[in-house]
């Protein structure tokens, strides 16, 4: 680990609840200073105020809806302008659980504003800066719906789908280099996401259900391990190695330039 004076700054986007404000708390205490990102400006200033006194570092609030256009271009000019950025959390996210048919296009956009657009300006924020320093830390929060998708959630699987493919695309970029990106793929999680959503936490499955710390920490032990893919709820790791090995696999069956066989074409 970095000695403290030297840890530089870390952006959390959604900081105000859930993961992001576990993950404000556990950088203050590695010795981050800190830029928090959430609409809600007054659970920001508190958050803030509380790491500074109790952790010695300086935590500054930026209060912006990134699903609008001004605001998320007032952060991502912030994020440029700020050359002692050494790590980025895009952990904003928003959520609606229906079926396409009755979920609003406004909600629609909503999903894709925060969960694609944002995180991506934002990446492209820093990246930049990073590859200029050969240095710096991305994590990006996923989800297991980013593979995998039910009838309430086509939006929300394919805005997370993107995410998936984006940040392995980022990481195919930067090999060779010191820049780390982290993709990360929770499952249920205890955050104010389900209610956003509409499916309360009370009616999934108890034992399913992750406190936030728990993940925050998986999530920070695998980043100290060097993980490039994170699954925190994943014990068997064949799983997610055999996931990965057909993904390739099946790319390279389809580079046959033939139509398959099967479709009798020929």
């Amino acid at each position: 680990m970095k000695e403290k004076s030297k840890m530089g700054t870390a952006v959390v986007t959604g900081a105000s609840s859930g993961l992001g404000e576990v993950f404000a708390e556990r950088l203050a205490e590695r010795g981050y200073d800190l830029k928090l990102v959430a609409r809600r400006k007054h659970k920001l200033d508190v958050l803030s105020e509380k790491l500074e006194s109790k952790y010695g570092i300086k935590a500054t609030s930026l209060a912006a809806d990134l699903g609008l256009d001004a605001d998320l271009e007032k952060v991502a000019e912030e994020l440029r302008n700020d050359k002692s950025i050494t790590l980025l959390i895009n952990n904003a996210g928003t959520s609606t659980l229906a079926s396409v048919t009755k979920t609003s296009v406004q909600k629609q956009k909503d999903m894709v504003n925060v969960n694609i657009t944002a995180l991506m300006l934002l990446s492209n924020a820093v990246l930049p800066q990073f590859l200029e320093k050969n240095e710096g830390t991305l994590i990006n929060i996923a989800s297991v719906l980013g593979f995998y998708s039910l009838p309430i959630s086509a939006i929300y699987s394919g805005t997370k789908g993107f995410v998936v493919q984006y940040t392995k695309g980022l990481q195919e970029e930067v090999k060779g280099t010191n820049i780390h990106i982290q993709l990360v793929n929770p499952a249920t999680t205890a955050t104010e996401i389900w209610e956003v959503g509409g499916v309360p936490l009370s009616a999934l499955e108890q034992s399913t259900i992750m406190k936030t710390e728990d993940c925050v920490d998986a999530i920070l032990s695998g980043l100290d391990k060097g993980e490039l893919l994170t699954h925190p709820s994943v014990n068997d790791q064949n799983l997610i190695d055999a996931y990965e090995d057909a993904r390739i696999k099946l790319l390279q069956g389809s580079q046959t330039g033939q139509p398959a066989e099967r479709y009798n074409i020929n």
